[in-house]
């Protein structure tokens, strides 16, 4: 954990990086520098742990989570529901890959439960979705340790119709369809599926 958050504090400067504690649980909070306030909240620790990956996935072993805060959220309220999911997602998936020995990767999807409720009152997507980086792919290029190379998975909410499409067309083409309406994996309280309608999903 040490190592990683003195390489990004080399990347981004150490003024940008700090530590946050929430829910037993240290985060890395990163402030973009001259990026309208965007911030990166990621796991620690993850990256100690190697994840059993597929063969075609070799060197993709070492990971850490995050998602991209826009700057009109405000992470220091603790009671507001609207934000700290953020928080409980992230240790959620972080203790899932090592309790379960498991791997996520690129194009990974899950539901938010059995009964597939809305993330948070103004979150209503009901899914997420691990991808690369897209709006950070400069930013969070993988960092190259003496040992191993970590790399970094955004979490991006997904509605039902998306993950719907996603199972029938592919992973691909649903990115794809976010790059047409410039969907990155910053988290947007406003965005609506990129499918207009439930009825198109069989068109190309």
């Amino acid at each position: 954990m040490q190592q990683i958050q003195q390489s990004l504090s080399q990347r981004f400067g150490s003024s940008q990086v700090e530590k946050m504690e929430r829910n037993n649980e240290t985060f890395c909070l990163i402030t973009l520098p001259g990026s309208k306030e965007l911030r990166i909240l990621m796991t620690t620790g993850l990256s100690d742990f190697q994840m059993k990956v597929h063969e075609k996935h070799a060197g993709e072993e070492w990971k850490e989570l995050y998602v991209l805060i826009p700057s009109y959220w405000d992470l220091a309220d603790e009671a507001d529901v609207n934000m700290n999911w953020v928080f409980d997602w992230l240790i959620k998936l972080k203790n899932y890959v090592i309790t379960n020995d498991t791997w996520l990767g690129h194009g990974h999807t899950l539901p938010t439960g059995k009964d597939m409720h809305q993330i948070s009152p103004n979150m209503r997507q009901n899914h997420f979705m691990l991808s690369d980086p897209i709006e950070l792919t400069e930013e969070l290029a993988p960092i190259q340790l003496e040992d191993k190379t970590i790399g970094f998975l955004a979490l991006i909410p997904i509605f039902a119709d998306e993950m719907d499409y996603k199972q029938g067309k592919g992973t691909a083409k649903l990115f794809a369809k976010f790059a047409l309406q410039n969907i990155t994996e910053k988290l947007d309280n406003f965005r609506s599926t990129v499918l207009k309608t439930r009825w198109n999903f069989f068109a190309k």
